[in-house]
């Protein structure tokens, strides 16, 4: 059986079994973000605040892995939100470092600047709400967007409580994990987009690039 073709923009476009890979491991990887979300914010609530750090490296690890297999047209913004991510991760490193595994939930509770070193990982994954919002129109994606930058810079800036900040954010997790399960029935091809448009950009890129290489090499 052949793989569909799609006219682009740019021209004509198959989906392949690569690209079918690739939207199935976006998806999973956005779902376990979602899960692991809301375990961590479950188990904060229900049982406290210690031993919260395999949630929180999971929650990472889905967000890294869903960043490598995300589609967007524009690399520049691609990238950006991986650098975010990247950063997130050093910065719970340090918070861990500094506090101890099992006590970054007390430490961001008595030091609320801890916010600005985690604050990119979910920078990142408010970007991968914003891109589902721009591309689906999903009600759920907007609110994944805006809560997050809400609760976390509320509690930064002493507007939101502690449970408030955490009640944001269970009602963002729970967004989430509505939009994956929306995305569940949905075609590969609505996760993968116009591929005549990366191939478009990727071509200006390299002549771009040859452009500059002719500009340098020139006397």
């Amino acid at each position: 059986m052949s793989d569909p073709v799609f006219e682009g923009v740019y021209g004509p476009f198959s989906i392949d079994a690569r690209d079918r890979r690739e939207v199935l491991s976006y998806r999973l990887s956005l779902l376990v973000a979602a899960a692991a979300q809301l375990g961590l914010l479950v188990q904060w609530q229900w049982w406290g605040s210690q031993m919260l750090w395999p949630w929180l490296l999971l929650l990472a690890a889905a967000i890294g892995l869903a960043l490598q297999w995300i589609h967007i047209y524009l690399k520049p913004l691609h990238q950006g939100l991986q650098l975010l991510w990247l950063l997130g991760c050093v910065g719970a490193l340090v918070l861990a470092a500094s506090s101890g595994a099992s006590g970054m939930a007390e430490a961001l509770r008595e030091q609320r600047l801890w916010i600005l070193a985690i604050g990119p990982l979910f920078a990142a994954l408010a970007g991968i709400g914003f891109k589902e919002f721009f591309c689906f129109r999903r009600l759920e994606a907007i609110g994944v967007t805006l809560l997050l930058p809400v609760a976390l810079l509320g509690y930064l800036g002493g507007l939101l409580q502690g449970q408030t900040t955490l009640q944001l954010m269970a009602l963002e997790a729970t967004l989430l994990l509505v939009l994956c399960l929306r995305k569940v029935p949905m075609p590969a091809a609505a996760d993968v987009g116009d591929k005549s448009v990366f191939a478009h950009l990727e071509q200006l890129r390299q002549q771009a690039n040859r452009g500059n290489s002719a500009v340098e090499q020139a006397p």
